[in-house]
């Protein structure tokens, strides 16, 4: 071991805050100091039911007893099983497992590449995405996000996307030529700054890419799993993919990704020309179903467009009451931006030490991503914690002032 080594072996690519915990119950994450924290990342909109709920963990604790690894090689009747539920829930016809969001987006992007190629095409490779995105950490979807800021210190970016101004049809336009692929976006920007063009303008894509012959590919890595109020956010807006990307929320907290696709979409993947050696790992399977079990129960998304409304309401009035601090609500189901006047991290580390845990985003945004199963009595906890974030922003700003 290297004497320069600091006091912890992780790589550094991480800015972590100073607080680590133990367990979580719920909506609720329990420190090491033994304090509680009411969590509002979801594991960054993964932990869609909560921590360690009792039906995951049953399915997990039984699979767990069987069967953890097999290769691919073989068949997997849980795997057809998920597979199956997620077509039958979904435009798709085929699924592809794989660990996490940015697998489950390479996927995509060689998906939608090899569908020109098996067409005769091979041409085909550019794909028009949009500024702001993130699709991931790999060379090839840091690419497809187009970010200076991740980008550096790689060397050039791979070749083959197009970005445009997010919501500009004109400039989407303008950048496709015989040589393109596909359109690739999210249907909400959840890094980006919680954005989204709308509506109008996805059916836009949609034409567009049947009068040229491209696919559209929808990134549901973090809208997907009912994070909007819809098992998938292309629900919600009436525009269907020809490729979508699952991560995150599809486990429950349990690592997988999923890439569906339309036969069509898929129709030039054969064997040989995609794998993964864990991908629909059995016990990643099992959590993913029991999480389908759980959010196709009646009553489910009603709960969550409920919540939803209830605390964007009583967001816009911590808003109004306090526009030195806040200035706007975003976003779609429990895929709330707030968009801050101070400084997005100040706003952050207020708020935490309130006990209350939220991420950052783009554009000085600060998300809010509970748990779907959130209770009125814990949103109306996070908003009274909310509003005491503000006061001790407003008052440490008019310190200044008044020591002049």
């Amino acid at each position: 071991m290297s004497k320069s080594a600091s006091t912890s072996h992780l790589l550094p690519v991480f800015a972590r805050a100073d607080v680590a915990f133990e367990r979580g119950e719920g909506v609720w994450l329990i420190g090491t100091d033994r304090e509680r924290y009411l969590d509002f990342t979801s594991g960054v909109a993964v932990n869609a039911l909560g921590h360690c709920h009792p039906h995951l963990v049953a399915a997990l604790q039984e699979q767990a007893t069987k069967l953890w690894h097999m290769s691919n090689l073989f068949k997997s009747p849980d795997g057809e099983r998920l597979a199956a539920r997620l077509c039958e829930q979904s435009f798709a016809d085929f699924v592809f497992f794989a660990n996490s969001g940015a697998e489950a987006m390479e996927c995509a992007l060689k998906m939608t590449r090899h569908y020109h190629f098996s067409k005769g095409h091979p041409e085909r490779t550019r794909i028009v995405t949009f500024e702001g995105a993130f699709h991931g950490r790999t060379l090839g979807t840091l690419a497809a996000t187009g970010s200076a800021k991740y980008l550096e210190g790689y060397g050039a970016p791979l070749d083959g996307f197009d970005q445009v101004p997010l919501g500009d049809l004109d400039a989407v336009k303008r950048a496709i030529g015989p040589n393109t692929a596909g359109i690739l976006i999210e249907p909400l920007q959840g890094e980006g700054g919680v954005r989204a063009p709308p509506h109008a303008f996805f059916r836009a894509l949609r034409e567009l890419c049947d009068q040229h012959g491209l696919l559209l590919v929808f990134d549901e890595v973090q809208t997907g799993m009912g994070r909007t109020g819809e098992l998938f956010a292309y629900q919600r807006i009436g525009v269907t993919p020809d490729i979508m990307s699952l991560a995150k929320a599809l486990g429950g907290g349990f690592p997988i990704g999923a890439c569906l696709a339309t036969a069509e979409a898929a129709a030039g993947m054969a064997p040989g020309s995609h794998g993964s050696t864990f991908g629909g790992n059995p016990l990643a399977v099992a959590a993913s179903n029991a999480v389908l079990d759980v959010m196709l129960k009646p009553g489910f998304f009603d709960h969550v467009n409920r919540i939803s409304l209830l605390l964007k309401q009583k967001l816009a009035s911590v808003v109004d009451r306090h526009p030195d601090v806040l200035s706007e609500v975003r976003g779609e189901g429990l895929l709330i931006g707030l968009k801050a006047v101070v400084p997005s991290a100040d706003l952050v580390a207020a708020l935490r030490a309130q006990k209350l845990l939220t991420v950052g985003a783009g554009d000085n945004v600060v998300r809010l991503l509970p748990p779907l199963i959130v209770s009125e009595a814990e949103i109306e906890d996070a908003v009274v914690r909310l509003e005491n974030a503000c006061v001790a922003l407003s008052a440490r700003a008019a310190q200044p002032e008044a020591a002049r």
